[in-house]
């Protein structure tokens, strides 16, 4: 495969030139108009990273001639990596098709789906595949959950979330496909890149040239020693050896307790697991558990194509919500927006009756779902549930704080990439100049940054100006010829602050044995969510594969739920 993409042009005829690239490696620009259980552990990960500084990015330079229209500049994206012969995509499509290929229902199951977040939307999609009919019920006027956003009075957007779609995402990479949309992830350059604290303004990298296999092919040794590197890698010996279960054994540690553990020196943890641990689940090392860790490392790293990365074109709701929202309701589900579930109500055996909305409806079902965060589905639990051991466990599950910060600049940041960055500053975690980055997005003149303020537990009761304030002084220190606390330099133009108190669960340790299966103890009612049972923990990669294995139990159960509402249509009558 190329290592790099091609560039459309436009002029104003209408006429359309593409130009190969492969002398440059290649940036994403646009044009202005545009908007709208085995684990195998690789022996020598992380032993042969080395060093290597960012290279200079060429521009890109249009020039004009005279009586001649100028060459508008519409996207250059790096090629879709080869994805759909790797174990994980095929597996993944296999889960897809069995829902395309099950026998059709002789009478289709209504499912009342609770959270239109990606694991509803997941839910509901695949069951809607198995021939069934969903009623998917959204408490907000939004689609997308933690993937939400909404557009300002001035048409910007503005998310939930910094949201990247990896390669070791097969299941979301698979939904993409079924739904047609590949087109809309704009993949990067195979790198993941770093501010450096003690060299304002500097960046190292981590390189994963196509030419290797991974893990073989990362590189970068400007924030490890080789001594460092060395230690690490025998302290990863145990996980090598150990497999899968040597990897759950280690979600009672945490990331700094398991380091220490091995020997492995703090400066580890500091240069590069800080930033990890944050990007993940908004934590510190001191409190994420280290099976969260190796299960990252294993996917990213193992996987020749696993960490690369894709930016969404454009909004979430508009570009992912809305596609499998059409799909659903062209195979006769149906998606409610503004529908909050005020209580959940019950049979006299302890099942599920009806949900009671906070309008006064009540939406019946053959099967119900909640697909919510946990901390919603806690404040539901009907108290006779409580004591169930299934719903006990729930109670260590508790989402973490997290901010998304967006600042639109009054000129073009000069020190960035159209990549992903990792922070490594105390409060902010990764950011990206959604500028540069989206399409959608993208504006020639003006940097619209997008950071994630994490850990946010002492800042989510703040001002906005006060979290403002804070970012705007580290963002000084990262951009520190461009950028000043008091806006001396580059001037702020306006911003939004979005607070989330309970995001993804925290993954603290001894977390894993309290995640639920997606099929409850009782009869007819099922989980989604990235919180239950699946292995990619809390993720847009989780949430999807837990709506599929939440369509795959309810598809299982088939039998025994139209059983069930014939029994109860039965009593309705008497």
């Amino acid at each position: 495969m190329s290592l790099f993409g091609n560039v459309s042009a436009i002029n104003s005829s209408g006429k359309c030139t593409v130009m190969n690239l492969s002398s440059t490696p290649p940036i994403n620009c646009f044009n202005n108009i545009s908007s709208g259980k085995q684990m195998y552990w690789p022996l020598d990960a992380v032993m042969l990273w080395r060093l290597q500084f960012p290279c200079a990015i060429p521009s890109f330079i249009t020039r004009t001639k005279k009586n001649v229209s100028p060459l508008k500049v519409v996207c250059i994206d790096y090629p879709r990596p080869e994805l759909d012969n790797t174990s994980n995509f095929l597996e993944a499509a296999y889960l897809s098709s069995t829902f395309r290929t099950s026998p059709r229902p002789a009478k289709p199951l209504k499912i009342v789906i609770a959270g239109a977040g990606l694991a509803g939307l997941s839910t509901a999609k695949y069951l809607a595949d198995a021939g069934h009919k969903p009623i998917l019920l959204e408490a907000r006027d939004v689609l997308g959950g933690k993937v939400a956003a909404w557009k300002d009075d001035d048409g910007d957007w503005y998310e939930t979330g910094l949201h990247i779609f990896f390669g070791a995402y097969p299941n979301v990479q698979n939904l993409f496909g079924e739904l047609g949309i590949n087109d809309r992830l704009q993949w990067k350059e195979h790198s993941m890149i770093f501010a450096m604290p003690n060299k304002p303004g500097e960046f190292s990298r981590f390189d994963f040239p196509d030419v290797l296999p991974a893990p073989l092919n990362g590189k970068n040794n400007e924030m490890l020693t080789w001594p460092e590197k060395v230690k690490f890698a025998i302290g990863l010996l145990p996980a090598m050896l150990g497999g899968q279960a040597y990897v759950e054994a280690q979600d009672g540690l945490s990331v700094k307790d398991w380091m220490r553990k091995q020997g492995i020196p703090d400066r580890v943890t500091t240069e590069v697991f800080i930033a990890m641990s944050k990007a993940l689940n908004f934590i510190n090392p001191d409190e994420l558990s280290m099976q969260c860790i190796l299960i990252a490392l294993n996917r990213f790293l193992q996987e020749k194509h696993g960490s690369k990365m894709a930016f969404l074109d454009g909004s979430p709701p508009e570009r992912l919500c809305m596609p499998i929202v059409e799909h659903i309701e062209s195979l006769g589900g149906q998606v409610r927006l503004n529908s909050r579930i005020q209580k959940i109500e019950l049979n006299k055996d302890g099942t599920v009756k009806n949900f009671l909305l906070n309008d006064g409806n009540i939406i019946e079902g053959d099967a119900y779902v909640f697909a919510t965060p946990v901390d919603i589905l806690k404040l539901l639990l009907p108290e006779d549930w409580k004591s169930i051991a299934y719903f006990k466990k729930l109670e260590k599950l508790v989402g973490v704080p997290v901010i998304n910060v967006h600042i639109w600049f009054d000129r073009k940041l000069k020190n960035t990439y159209d990549h992903l960055l990792f922070s490594r500053s105390k409060l902010l975690s990764v950011y990206a100049d959604m500028s540069v980055t989206c399409k959608e997005y993208y504006d020639p003149n003006r940097s619209m940054l997008e950071l994630v303020f994490a850990p946010a537990e002492e800042w989510i009761s703040r001002s906005d100006s006060d979290i403002i304030d804070a970012t705007m002084s580290e963002l000084s220190r990262l951009f520190p010829d461009e950028i000043a606390a008091d806006q001396s330099k580059a001037k702020i133009l306006k911003y939004h602050v979005v607070k989330t108190p309970r995001s993804v669960y925290k993954t603290v340790p001894d977390c894993e044995p309290c995640r639920p299966l997606q099929r409850s103890p009782l009869e007819g009612f099922y989980l989604a969510g990235d919180y239950t049972k699946q292995k990619y923990l809390a993720s847009m990669e989780g949430a999807v594969l837990s709506g599929k294995f939440c369509a795959q139990a309810i598809v299982q159960d088939y039998e025994l739920l139209a059983a069930r509402g014939e029994v109860l249509a039965e009593a309705s009558l008497v």
